[in-house]
């Protein structure tokens, strides 16, 4: 992918995108991290939550940036749709089963902790992917031959 693409793709709302989603991989990482050395026994389930949401928001961050070059693209999709479902599955468990929640993770009750953020940013994220594909690249007429 050329310099120009790539620097189109990584302006505006998608700079802004990125930046959020590593401030969220950072937030997620130190919390998790605090979470799990100092009370991992406490509420297991909610920090290994909050550990790979962190893992998540690494990966997404790493593709979003790399998604122009060959499979970072994918692996944005996979990461960004895999995060709403987390999002969406434990908000919902913490709500129906809150037993199983006994501290906070990063997504319990859609993100709430963190203003909704983890709710809307793989929405916009999802958008961000769908209407800024990378564009084929041209092979030359010598190389079809």
């Amino acid at each position: 992918m050329s310099n120009t693409v790539s620097r189109a793709r990584m302006s505006g709302i998608g700079r802004v995108l990125v930046i959020v989603y590593a401030v969220m991989a950072l937030a997620a990482t130190g919390r998790s991290f605090v979470q799990i050395i100092r009370r991992f026994d406490e509420a297991p389930l909610a920090y290994t939550l909050s550990a790979v949401a962190a893992v998540v928001y690494i990966l997404a961050t790493l593709a979003l940036v790399l998604a122009g070059r060959t499979g970072w693209y994918a692996v944005a999709w996979i990461a960004i749709v895999f995060e709403l479902t987390g999002v969406i599955v434990v908000g919902a468990m913490s709500l129906a089963v809150p037993e199983l929640f006994a501290h906070d993770s990063v997504w319990s009750f859609f993100g709430i902790g963190y203003l909704f953020v983890p709710l809307v940013l793989p929405v916009f994220g999802l958008w961000w992917l769908r209407t800024h594909r990378p564009q084929a690249v041209p092979v030359p007429q010598e190389a079809r031959a």
